[in-house]
C-alpha cells in the first residue's frame, strides 16, 4: 500500500482522523465519557429521588414508611405528584398523637376505678402469686407502715374497695333550672 495521500485530500489532516488499523482514540474517549455521564446522571437521579426518604429518616417510623412508599410509587409509575407529596410529608413534623391518647385513656381508666391494662395484668399476676403462696403455706404481707404510707400519699391500694350500689346525685335548684 502506498502511503501517499489522495491528491484531492488536504495536506494537513485533523488529529482525530486515524490511519487504517490504528486505534481510534477519540471514539474510546467519547465512549468512556458517555458511560461516566450515564452513571453520574443515574446516581444524581437516584439521590434526588430518595431525598424525601433521607429527610424523613429522622422522623417517626410510620412517617418514614409512608414517604418511602410514595417514593416507590413515584419511581415505578412516573407520577411526580407522589414524589412531591412524599417531599411535603417529609418536611412536615407530624405530632405524636399515640402517646397523648394513651395518657388520656390511662387517666380515664383511673377515674373509672379501673386499673390501666398494664397494671391490670400486673395485678392479675400478683393475685396468682398470692394464691400460689397460700397454697404452699407461705404468706407474704406488706408491713403496716408501708400500707399506711401508701394511704397517706393518696395512692389507692392494688384492689379497689367495694363500690356503692347507687351514686347520690344532686338535684338542680329550681331557680336555675
Amino acid at each position: 500500500m502506498a502511503d501517499t495521500l489522495n491528491p484531492a485530500a488536504p495536506h494537513h489532516l485533523p488529529v482525530f482522523i486515524t490511519a487504517p488499523g490504528d486505534t481510534d482514540v477519540l471514539m474510546v474517549v467519547t465512549g468512556v465519557f458517555l458511560v461516566a455521564a450515564v452513571v453520574a446522571f443515574g446516581v444524581l437521579f437516584l439521590r434526588l429521588h430518595t431525598l424525601p426518604e433521607r429527610m424523613a429518616h429522622k422522623s417517626q417510623k410510620i412517617q418514614f414508611e409512608i414517604v418511602a412508599v410514595l417514593g416507590l410509587l413515584a419511581l415505578f409509575t412516573h407520577i411526580h405528584a407522589f414524589w412531591v407529596a412524599g417531599l411535603l410529608l417529609a418536611l412536615i413534623e407530624l405530632p405524636d398523637v399515640g402517646s397523648f391518647l394513651a395518657r388520656i385513656a390511662g387517666s380515664v381508666e383511673k377515674i373509672a376505678d379501673n386499673p390501666p391494662q398494664s397494671e391490670a395484668a400486673g395485678e392479675l399476676r400478683s393475685h396468682e402469686i398470692a394464691a400460689a403462696n397460700k397454697r404452699s403455706g407461705v404468706e407474704l404481707t406488706a408491713p403496716a407502715s408501708a400500707s399506711h404510707e401508701r394511704d397517706s400519699r393518696g395512692d389507692r391500694a392494688s384492689t379497689p374497695g367495694p363500690k356503692p350500689d347507687s351514686v347520690p346525685t344532686r338535684t338542680k335548684e329550681a331557680s336555675r333550672a
